[in-house]
Protein backbone atom coordinates (compact mmCIF):
# COMPACT_ATOMS: atom_id res chain seq x y z
CA UNK A 1 0.00 0.00 0.00
CA UNK A 2 1.08 3.38 -0.80
CA UNK A 3 0.89 6.83 1.02
CA UNK A 4 -2.11 7.93 -1.14
CA UNK A 5 -3.90 4.55 -0.71
CA UNK A 6 -3.27 4.77 3.34
CA UNK A 7 -5.08 8.09 3.02
CA UNK A 8 -7.58 7.52 0.98
CA UNK A 9 -8.09 3.89 3.10
CA UNK A 10 -8.22 6.70 6.52
CA UNK A 11 -11.36 8.16 4.96
CA UNK A 12 -12.84 5.13 3.80
CA UNK A 13 -12.73 3.94 7.12
CA UNK A 14 -14.01 7.11 9.18
CA UNK A 15 -17.03 6.46 6.69
CA UNK A 16 -17.89 3.51 7.97
CA UNK A 17 -18.38 4.73 11.25
CA UNK A 18 -16.49 1.96 13.08
CA UNK A 19 -13.42 2.84 15.00
CA UNK A 20 -12.04 -0.98 14.59
CA UNK A 21 -11.73 0.05 10.99
CA UNK A 22 -10.26 3.30 11.72
CA UNK A 23 -7.86 1.77 14.31
CA UNK A 24 -5.86 -0.65 11.46
CA UNK A 25 -4.88 2.42 9.82
CA UNK A 26 -3.30 4.21 13.14
CA UNK A 27 0.27 4.22 14.24
CA UNK A 28 0.46 3.22 18.00
CA UNK A 29 2.02 6.43 18.97
CA UNK A 30 -0.55 8.06 17.10
CA UNK A 31 -1.30 12.05 18.59
CA UNK A 32 -4.24 13.90 17.26
CA UNK A 33 -4.57 17.36 17.44
CA UNK A 34 -8.54 18.44 17.62
CA UNK A 35 -9.71 21.85 17.64
CA UNK A 36 -10.90 21.38 21.04
CA UNK A 37 -8.39 18.78 22.45
CA UNK A 38 -5.75 16.58 22.26
CA UNK A 39 -5.44 12.82 22.05
CA UNK A 40 -2.22 10.82 22.59
CA UNK A 41 -3.65 7.54 23.13
CA UNK A 42 -5.63 5.10 20.72
CA UNK A 43 -8.25 5.16 23.69
CA UNK A 44 -8.45 8.87 23.38
CA UNK A 45 -8.84 8.49 19.93
CA UNK A 46 -10.67 6.21 19.90
CA UNK A 47 -13.42 8.15 22.48
CA UNK A 48 -13.51 11.37 20.44
CA UNK A 49 -14.45 9.47 17.14
CA UNK A 50 -17.31 7.40 18.45
CA UNK A 51 -18.44 11.18 20.54
CA UNK A 52 -18.35 12.89 16.98
CA UNK A 53 -20.08 9.77 14.89
CA UNK A 54 -22.87 10.05 17.68
CA UNK A 55 -23.32 13.59 17.99
CA UNK A 56 -23.56 14.32 13.72
CA UNK A 57 -25.29 11.48 12.77
CA UNK A 58 -24.45 9.45 9.10
CA UNK A 59 -21.68 12.32 8.92
CA UNK A 60 -20.18 11.52 5.57
CA UNK A 61 -16.24 12.78 5.86
CA UNK A 62 -14.27 13.89 2.68
CA UNK A 63 -11.07 14.96 1.59
CA UNK A 64 -9.90 17.89 -0.80
CA UNK A 65 -6.97 19.71 -2.40
CA UNK A 66 -4.75 17.51 -0.92
CA UNK A 67 -1.02 18.41 -1.39
CA UNK A 68 1.68 16.19 -0.44
CA UNK A 69 4.25 18.08 1.22
CA UNK A 70 6.82 15.52 2.06
CA UNK A 71 7.53 12.47 1.11
CA UNK A 72 10.20 10.15 2.46
CA UNK A 73 10.76 5.86 2.46
CA UNK A 74 9.44 5.95 5.91
CA UNK A 75 7.46 9.14 6.26
CA UNK A 76 4.95 11.07 4.45
CA UNK A 77 3.05 14.55 5.43
CA UNK A 78 0.06 15.92 3.21
CA UNK A 79 -2.60 18.75 3.96
CA UNK A 80 -6.16 19.20 2.39
CA UNK A 81 -9.06 20.80 2.85
CA UNK A 82 -12.19 18.53 4.78
CA UNK A 83 -15.50 18.50 4.47
CA UNK A 84 -18.59 17.01 6.37
CA UNK A 85 -21.86 16.55 6.16
CA UNK A 86 -24.43 14.97 8.42
CA UNK A 87 -27.46 15.21 10.97
CA UNK A 88 -27.51 17.00 14.15
CA UNK A 89 -30.28 16.58 16.36
CA UNK A 90 -31.96 15.58 12.92
CA UNK A 91 -31.36 19.01 10.84
CA UNK A 92 -28.79 18.50 8.06
CA UNK A 93 -25.30 20.22 8.72
CA UNK A 94 -21.91 20.47 7.21
CA UNK A 95 -19.13 22.47 7.71
CA UNK A 96 -15.24 22.25 6.56
CA UNK A 97 -11.92 23.12 7.84
CA UNK A 98 -7.99 22.34 7.27
CA UNK A 99 -6.02 18.68 7.98
CA UNK A 100 -2.40 17.79 8.30
CA UNK A 101 -2.04 14.26 8.02
CA UNK A 102 1.18 12.75 8.56
CA UNK A 103 2.26 9.21 7.95
CA UNK A 104 4.89 6.82 9.19
CA UNK A 105 5.82 3.19 7.16
CA UNK A 106 5.42 0.47 10.21
CA UNK A 107 6.95 -3.07 9.87
CA UNK A 108 6.19 -1.93 5.89
CA UNK A 109 2.50 -0.91 6.29
CA UNK A 110 2.04 3.10 6.01
CA UNK A 111 0.19 4.26 8.80
CA UNK A 112 -0.93 7.44 10.43
CA UNK A 113 0.78 8.70 12.71
CA UNK A 114 -0.09 12.51 13.33
CA UNK A 115 -3.73 14.14 12.19
CA UNK A 116 -4.23 17.85 12.91
CA UNK A 117 -7.83 19.49 12.25
CA UNK A 118 -8.66 23.12 12.69
CA UNK A 119 -11.20 25.25 11.24
CA UNK A 120 -11.71 26.68 7.94
CA UNK A 121 -10.26 30.92 8.65
CA UNK A 122 -13.25 32.70 8.01
CA UNK A 123 -11.13 35.63 6.01
CA UNK A 124 -10.40 32.51 3.74
CA UNK A 125 -13.12 31.68 3.18
CA UNK A 126 -14.57 32.85 -0.44
CA UNK A 127 -18.35 32.13 -0.05
CA UNK A 128 -18.59 34.69 3.02
CA UNK A 129 -16.38 37.95 0.77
Amino acid sequence: MTYRKALENYIEATNTHRFENVEQLLHPDAVYWFSDKTCTSINEIRAYFENAWHTIQDEIYNAQDIQWLVVEENTATCIYQYTYTGYFKGSPVSGKGRATNVFKKDDGKWKLIHEHLSDWPVAADKSNT
